[in-house]
């Protein structure tokens, strides 16, 4: 069944545990749920050593797929409960979804 609506991916990395605080704002903003990756950070806060051997914090990242129209709001929710305008604290972004399947719940049937 094809949709007919346009989706959004926000790509959210925070440090790792920081990924409750991203689903829970998400989800009070009004996306379904997301999906958790563990990953390494290679950025210029990143740069740690102990003992002379390089330190790659872990980071957590979070995928949301949200219909465009709740893209902001959800966006918004991720950078204040995330406190993501501070230093450090992680990084979110948008990438447009041309085509999305597997997501039934949102298909709304003709009867």
């Amino acid at each position: 069944m094809d949709l007919n609506i346009p989706f959004d991916l926000i790509v959210t990395i925070v440090n790792k545990g920081g990924s409750e605080t991203i689903i829970k704002a998400t989800k009070s903003a009004g996306a379904e749920g997301g999906t958790i990756i563990p990953g390494r950070g290679t950025g210029i806060r990143e740069q740690k050593k102990l003992w002379g051997i390089p330190i790659e914090p872990e980071k957590d990242i979070v995928l949301t797929i949200v219909p465009q129209e709740k893209t902001q709001i959800v966006l918004d929710a991720i950078l204040e409960q995330g406190s993501l305008n501070k230093p450090g604290a992680g990084i979110a972004f948008v990438v447009d979804l041309k085509k999305v399947v597997g997501i039934c719940h949102m298909c709304q049937l003709d009867t």
